[in-house]
């Protein structure tokens, strides 16, 4: 073979190579190939956020209420934001029973409870929840009961007509 011949062959074999690295390098750097991968498809999401907004929409009363009480309403009013504070609920159903939370206890451990939190140094809002039926004397009894052991921090709960 002519050395002419032998010099344009490996002419022609380092323009292929030259040619195939270029070309694999383009198909790295291609930007339709980039952009299929920034973009999330968001509508699962979405429909995820939906549910659990529905669920926690539907679970939520019926967390809130655990003994059945009719109690008094009154008129709607724009209510102002609290800041992050503790709660104990204090009920008297139709029949004049209390209840701490949902432990039905007696004038007498209420009494004592009511002390045992005023002891503490930051006590909780109390949430006096009673029947609307109930005679007006065993709420003022009760808010007495309050009084004496020196809760200040007291809440009537009603329901919104």
């Amino acid at each position: 073979m002519p050395a002419n011949t032998k010099k344009k062959n490996k002419k022609k074999t380092l323009e292929v190579v030259f040619q195939q690295d270029r070309t694999m390098a383009r198909t790295f750097h291609r930007k339709e190939r980039l952009s299929a991968l920034s973009e999330i498809n968001v509508t699962p999401l979405i429909d995820l956020a939906f549910a659990l907004l529905i669920i926690f929409m539907i679970t939520a009363p019926l967390l809130e209420q655990s003994i059945p009480l009719d109690l008094p309403g009154e008129s709607q009013k724009v209510q102002a934001a609290r800041e992050e504070t503790r709660f104990q609920a204090v009920s008297i159903n139709a029949q004049g029973a209390y209840f701490w939370g949902e432990l039905q206890v007696s004038e007498s451990k209420l009494g004592e409870l009511l002390e045992d939190l005023s002891a503490q140094a930051d006590p909780p809002v109390l949430h006096l929840r009673a029947d609307k039926t109930l005679p007006y004397q065993k709420v003022i009894t009760l808010i007495d009961l309050i009084q004496r052991n020196n809760l200040t921090r007291l809440s009537l709960d009603t329901e919104v007509e």
